[in-house]
């Protein structure tokens, strides 16, 4: 990605940040996730059936609508492509991906095509999705995979998920991939503790929600208290996502 410039100076257009309330009252965030966000429809759906079943609540309390989400994220995905009337597509990796329910619930939504990587090819630094039609070229990318399974010819060679030619059409500026790809180092565990003091040096501002309290066990004295309070703390690999690699202390054996 170094030299590489991705319109509008957009690299991340859905972020997901996790938010938890503590007992104190307060709002904590958890962490950031800039890669492949996920779970959006999962709350849609949840708020469709909360309003099939306790309307009176939710009109009671004036809690605000969250169903215009697929058309806000539809115009954000255009908007981050330099054309006037882009064709947007959602990649997915397929229907055997945990969240593949989410990638046809919005691409449903939004009303555009899903599309598995054999559903798209690269020709003259342009991309192409098939339709019964013809080819149709394809503008901006809602991409729901992994960087290193995007294209086969860049990163992982034995990526049957990805479009061989893909990163080169998207060096050239043929097409927007949203969220652009190495966006992932800004949701690394180890820069999570960083956030607030980048928040402060780029905005000149205090940020409005407080991380949860972080050690990195990288320093020795924030390992030795994670060591002797092991029991009480939630340990993660500073690489791992979607809840792989940690461990709850509270809920923890002692081997």
């Amino acid at each position: 990605m170094l030299g590489v410039k991705v319109p509008h100076d957009t690299y991340v257009a859905i972020t997901g940040v996790d938010i938890v309330r503590n007992s104190d009252g307060r709002y904590y965030v958890l962490e950031d996730n800039l890669r492949v966000p996920s779970g959006v429809s999962d709350m849609l759906m949840n708020r469709k059936m909360m309003m099939r079943l306790f309307p009176e609540l939710l009109l009671r309390q004036a809690v605000r609508p969250v169903e215009h989400y697929p058309a806000l994220l539809l115009q954000t995905l255009r908007e981050a492509s330099p054309l006037d009337d882009p064709t947007v597509a959602l990649l997915t990796p397929g229907r055997y991906n945990s969240a593949y329910f989410e990638h046809t619930f919005l691409a449903q939504q939004m009303g555009v095509e899903l599309v598995e990587g054999q559903d798209l090819f690269v020709k003259d630094g342009d991309v192409y999705m098939r339709t019964t039609g013809g080819p149709q070229r394809v503008d901006v990318i809602y991409r729901r995979i992994d960087d290193v399974f995007l294209d086969p010819l860049a990163f992982r060679p034995d990526s049957v998920l990805g479009v061989p030619g893909l990163f080169e059409a998207y060096v050239k500026g043929n097409v927007v991939i949203a969220n652009a790809i190495g966006t992932g180092v800004a949701d690394d565990k180890s820069i999570y503790p960083y956030v607030p003091e980048m928040i402060r040096f780029y905005l000149g501002e205090e940020p409005i929600l407080e991380n949860v309290p972080t050690w990195q066990c990288r320093r020795a004295a924030d390992l030795s208290h994670v060591l002797a309070h092991m029991k009480d703390l939630v340990v993660k690999e500073v690489h791992g996502a979607g809840g792989y690699g940690m461990l709850v202390g509270p809920a923890a054996t002692a081997a």
